[in-house]
């Protein structure tokens, strides 16, 4: 009884200490010495393991903070929802025109004169739209940018846009010639280097993004601090977050270190690439160089911290902005009611959307779904619907992500039914959703309802592209359905989809494999693990778990639970299927490490839990006190010392 107690009491320790403290208001204090401020930033905890089931994060992994999207160069969607309604009759009609010449780049004089018989007179917003129209073709993008120069009707939106759309292409050395032909006609070429940039770095091309910023000034513009920045944020954005931050800090002669660039870096590691220890090191580095976070920094980190599952530090960092005198935005908050949903405190998190709404706070979707994304990741799908409702009675629409966490936990019959909702929404579905439901599928290991939900595609008007079919037949030739898989390869190929040579070997090795190949197969599957030794394997062959072929924790982990098992005299059964963790490997996993693959993985009976947690308790109290491996709010240093 005293277990249970234990365990139960893991779900709540010290973050309810804050809670009570952070949902009243907090008198302004002075602020201490900077670098005290910076010692005592994070003296509480140690750097956190991230835990294993947090796959999911919040409104998508890589996102980026609204204050850091001023370095976007341009939105282009933007500009093209202004321009459609002047002219889409007009740009209906030169898109059917044009669709005729498709992969036929000989044609390109028959096609400028079609343009001009067409009866439609060109202009600078119509050539932008017919462009973006046709911007994943940029052979006919550059046909009809070339018309607008026909008729002298380019304006820079225009050169900027065709310089994007090669850009995607990957067709750089044409964009540095249309980049070129701007320079000579006396045009401004900034907003298209920058476009440039952020192009290469979206092809992974970091080096290439740095030059293009060193090329500059042939251009005659000047590399000021706001392009500086607009580098870093492409960079981060795309993942190139280690050569942003040491480009930053081999030219901070030349371009003085600021929070703004830090703010940067940060949100990329915080939010980019959800390296926590990464982000740590980041805060540290701007206390050496004596810059104090502001708002920004504080919202990246609690961002961070409350993905990774982090109440303690989220909250405490709060405590900690609202001391400093910053007025934590709505993003913090959003932060806040995600990791005490998924912390088991959806009460506090509806408290902090009351208080949000007294602070004069629009809760949004994002609010709403801080709070629906781990319910369905817990499969409470039950509470999360009830939040979904106050959702709609609060007169917030549900969006697109909205309906994507109620996927991940339906049936077959349930995602055809929110497939339905989301269609009378006007909100997809969408490819993605697509991609996330065949994923879902197949990992639940019902290729059936994949086959039926590709039939759904069709009728929602989503044409499949290469990731679709790999999904689908990569998960039918696993499953055995290897004449299926063999049909949707074809068709594939048929759509202009080019070979994938993973898939070609993939649908050849069941029947195209060579005797010595298949002998090595079945080799590999015959062979035998060396046995623990003989006191350890008696005692562990008479359990019945030691004879499931579908489990094998490693030596490590069979000491730890099975003895715990023996122990107790308990009948252990396994409801879900276990990952595998090879012996050599186990060998190599640190205590913390594997003790949180055990607990994350185990899906038996609570007496399962309590007797592993109390053979731990008893056996490997040093180990906890030596790693600290838990978060703070289910850390047992807070226990009384009777206890462990």
């Amino acid at each position: 009884m005293a277990t249970a107690n234990i365990v139960r009491r893991l779900q709540r320790t010290q973050s309810h200490l804050f809670l009570s403290h952070v949902l009243t208001p907090i008198k302004v204090q002075n602020i201490s010495r900077l670098s005290n401020f910076f010692i005592q930033a994070f003296h509480q905890t140690p750097l956190l393991h991230s835990r294993s089931f947090t796959t999911t994060i919040h409104s998508g992994t890589r996102q980026v903070l609204k204050s850091l999207s001023v370095y976007e160069v341009t939105n282009f969607t933007h500009i093209v929802n202004e321009d459609r309604a002047c002219h889409q009759s007009d740009v209906n009609k030169l898109c059917d025109l044009m669709k005729q010449f498709i992969g036929l780049p000989s044609e390109e004089e028959e096609a400028i004169t079609l343009l001009d018989d067409s009866g439609v007179e060109p202009n600078e917003s119509l050539v932008y739209s017919v462009i973006w129209e046709f911007r994943e073709d940029w052979k006919i993008s550059s046909l009809l940018f070339k018309w607008g120069e026909k008729w002298k009707c380019n304006g820079g939106k225009n050169w900027s846009l065709i310089v994007w759309v090669l850009g995607n292409h990957k067709k750089f050395n044409i964009a540095w010639c249309v980049i070129r032909d701007m320079h000579r006609s006396s045009l401004d070429t900034r907003k298209a280097m920058l476009i440039m940039i952020d192009r290469y770095a979206a092809a992974n091309e970091p080096v290439k993004a740095i030059e293009a910023f060193k090329l500059m000034e042939k251009f005659r513009l000047t590399p000021d601090m706001e392009a500086l920045y607009t580098l870093l944020y492409y960079l981060c954005k795309n993942g190139n977050i280690e050569e942003a931050e040491e480009f930053m800090l081999l030219n901070k002669k030349l371009f003085p270190l600021e929070v703004d660039g830090f703010n940067i870096i940060l949100n990329g590691w915080c939010n980019i690439s959800l390296d926590v220890f990464e982000a740590k090191r980041v805060w540290r580095e701007m206390s050496k160089c004596c810059i104090l976070p502001n708002e920004t920094s504080y919202t990246c980190m609690i961002s961070c911290f409350s993905k990774m599952g982090n109440l303690f530090d989220s909250l405490r960092l709060y405590d900690e902005m609202k001391k400093r005198d910053w007025v934590p935005g709505i993003e913090v908050y959003n932060s806040l009611i995600y990791v005490l949903t998924s912390e088991n405190c959806l009460n506090e998190a509806y408290k902090i959307v009351e208080k949000m709404k007294e602070l004069g706070l629009r809760p949004d979707s994002t609010t709403y779904n801080s709070m629906i994304c781990p319910l369905c990741e817990a499969t409470k799908l039950e509470e999360a619907r009830k939040v979904l409702a106050r959702m709609v009675a609060e007169k917030v629409s549900p969006s697109i992500e909205t309906y994507h966490a109620f996927l991940d936990g339906t049936s077959l019959e349930g995602t055809l039914e929110v497939l339905n909702h989301m269609s009378k929404a006007c909100l997809g579905p969408t490819s993605a959703t697509f991609l996330t439901i065949l994923a879902k599928f197949f990992k639940k290991e019902h290729p059936e309802s994949a086959l039926k939900i590709w039939v759904e595609m069709t009728q929602y008007k989503v044409v499949p592209d290469s990731t679709h079919y790999s999904i689908l037949i990569e998960g039918l030739t696993r499953f055995g359905f290897l004449g299926k898989a063999r049909q949707f390869y074809t068709e594939m190929t048929f759509n202009g989809i080019r070979d994938d040579p993973k898939l070609k070997n993939l649908l050849k090795l069941p029947g195209h494999s060579s005797s010595h190949q298949v002998g090595q197969r079945k080799m590999k599957s015959e062979r035998h693990v060396k046995k623990p030794t003989q006191v350890g394997h008696s005692r562990l062959r008479k359990h019945s778990l030691y004879k499931s072929k579908r489990v094998d924790f490693g030596r490590g982990a069979w000491c730890l639970i099975l003895n715990s098992a023996a122990d107790e005299s308990i009948n252990f059964g396994l409801k879900g299927h276990i990952p595998q963790i090879s012996l050599s490997h186990a060998r190599y996993l640190s205590f913390a490490k594997l003790f949180n693959f055990i607990l994350a993985h185990i899906t038996s009976s609570p007496e399962l839990y309590l007797a592993s947690f109390k053979h731990i308790l008893a056996h490997h109290s040093r180990s906890l006190v030596h790693h600290r491996f838990l978060s703070p709010t289910r850390s047992l240093l807070h226990f009384p010392s009777h206890i462990i």
